[in-house]
């Protein structure tokens, strides 16, 4: 599974975005999508997940209410909507794919993931 992070750009606090992460593969649509961000100087952190069918996603506190996971599997891409951003959103945003094939269960752990695509930068201006 290959997978690439677009749609990063700058904002305005209280702007939007909406992140893709296309993949290439045949079985993506069998994998749980993560979502992560490293803010330059700091560690990676978990943002988001969603389970393979789409019915079953997991915040991170800090953007639950504001972000949105979503995933159309006939299109392998995999979307998080960014709403309300603060100044503390600004990261690299990567998506990751887990080798767990059909499970209910999402994964907030970066352990869990084996494939990482190339991140996306997102600019949040105060």
């Amino acid at each position: 599974v290959q997978l690439q992070a677009s749609g990063g750009g700058s904002v305005q606090a209280g702007g939007s975005l909406r992140l893709s992460c296309a993949a290439s593969g045949r079985t993506f649509s069998t994998k749980p999508i993560g979502w992560f961000r490293q803010p330059q100087g700091k560690e990676r952190e978990f943002v988001s997940a969603i389970n393979w069918s789409g019915d079953n996603t997991y915040y991170a506190d800090s953007v639950k209410g504001r972000f949105t996971i979503s995933r159309d599997n006939a299109k392998n891409a995999v979307y998080l909507q960014m709403n309300s951003l603060k100044p503390e959103g600004a990261a690299v945003y990567y998506c990751a794919a887990s080798s767990y094939i059909r499970s209910y269960y999402v994964y907030y752990n970066s352990l869990e993931y084996n494939y990482w695509g190339q991140g996306t930068q997102v600019t949040v201006s105060s």
